[in-house]
């Protein structure tokens, strides 16, 4: 009998193992935020799709242009849900004492917005070549008090980075006004960009949904 329920138990995991090669490939590209609603997205997913973490902290659209590649590697993947901004848009100084060398007084900033549009173009082009669905989340609110980044600098970048998506025919996920709504309650702190378990859980029922169109399109 004891034999018979581990060859059962083998059997099961074979066959979940069979039907997870026969889902389509999902890749979520982004920085601290993305890495907070992603176990949401994969959980909300899990018979739907496998629903994979670019390794690390995507950071600003630099470290994106030195790593997709990598990110990228052999696998096939059929929706790609991506964002640079945060860190993009952020100010530092190396004498800063605050997490991240954070200083929007006397820093300097990542990436212009400018420089910005300029390097999100490189990135979709690089993306586009996958002949995965592309979906491009807006940057998330920015509040006042955060350290290192200017309040509401998120729609001087989305401005740049929406008018590329445009120009490429991306889907658009419009997380940076879900974000200002889920941070009034679910905020991480006074002047954080990060949210509580709670916060994510909301943020990643718009990553959901824009997945969930594309997957239906394919």
């Amino acid at each position: 009998m004891k034999q018979k329920l581990i060859l059962i138990v083998v059997l099961c995991a074979i066959l979940v193992g069979f039907n997870q090669d026969e889902l389509p490939n999902v890749l979520i590209i982004g920085d601290s935020i993305s890495l907070g609603y992603t176990p949401f997205v994969k959980s909300a997913l899990n018979d739907k799709a496998n629903v994979v973490h670019n390794k690390g902290n995507a950071q600003h659209t630099g470290t994106g242009l030195e790593k997709l590649v990598e990110w990228l590697g052999d696998t096939q993947w059929d929706v790609i849900h991506f964002n640079w901004g945060l860190w993009d848009l952020c100010y530092r100084h190396p004498d800063s004492k605050i997490q991240g060398n954070r200083d929007k007084i006397n820093g300097t900033v990542t990436f212009t917005p400018e420089q910005y549009r300029d390097n999100m173009e490189a990135l979709v082009l690089r993306l586009q070549k996958t002949g995965a669905k592309l979906i491009f989340a807006t940057t998330s609110y920015v509040p006042k008090d955060e350290a290192g980044r200017i309040a509401n600098s998120n729609k001087v970048y989305n401005k740049e980075a929406l008018a590329v998506m445009k120009k490429y025919g991306v889907t658009i996920n419009p997380l940076s006004g879900v974000s200002k709504k889920v941070h009034k309650k679910h905020a991480a702190g006074s002047g954080d960009v990060h949210y509580t378990k709670e916060g994510y859980r909301l943020l990643s029922i718009s990553v959901v949904e824009q997945i969930e169109n594309c997957l239906e399109a394919i």
